[in-house]
């Protein structure tokens, strides 16, 4: 009796032995951290340039900064930072910006066109560098969104859209190599 009551405690204190270590394994394993973007790790300041433009919309170049300061970093789990300390840098220009009227019927005169919705289009090249290892890490040389707004609205309307989808589209871009 007393031998299988042994045999017993052997048991007990080597299923609890395989526990704790079965724990502990998973307190390890859970050592993790994770930043939003998986961008590389040595990279954890960005500097945002005003982009270049080519346009006669100025407003542009502001517009469209201030939106990624507002959300690049986020996005990308890094920091602003000025070019001379940043890690990193994106820089681009400003290519295109244009309106069009994708929706129309024709009207009920025959000389006039009813324009039901209106297009704004702007085209950028942007870069994104690589200061610390002097590399382009990505880069787009013809990267277009468009932002819709029906006839009525104001062209901000669509100017915000297509500035919204650039930014997010940048953002997807300099995420696509992790």
């Amino acid at each position: 009796m007393a031998r299988r009551h042994n045999a017993s405690r052997k048991v007990k204190s080597c299923c609890s032995g395989l526990l704790a270590l079965i724990v502990v394994l998973a307190i390890e394993g859970c050592v993790y951290s994770f930043r939003s973007g998986s961008f590389p790790d040595h990279i954890r300041t960005v500097a945002i340039l005003p982009f270049d433009n080519d346009t006669n919309r100025f407003e542009l170049t502001q517009e469209i900064h201030d939106q990624l300061l507002r959300e690049l970093p986020r996005s990308l789990g890094v920091t602003n930072a000025g070019e001379e300390v940043a890690d990193a840098v994106i820089q681009g220009r400003i290519s295109r910006y244009d309106l069009t009227a994708p929706l129309f019927r024709p009207g009920q005169q025959d000389d006039r066109v009813d324009v039901l919705q209106r297009q704004v289009n702007i085209r950028v090249e942007v870069e994104l560098i690589d200061l610390v290892e002097n590399v382009i890490l990505w880069d787009d040389r013809g990267l277009s969104t468009q932002g819709q707004y029906l006839e009525g609205e104001s062209e901000e309307v669509g100017r915000a859209e297509a500035i919204e989808l650039l930014v997010q589209r940048i953002v997807d871009g300099a995420q696509s190599n992790w």
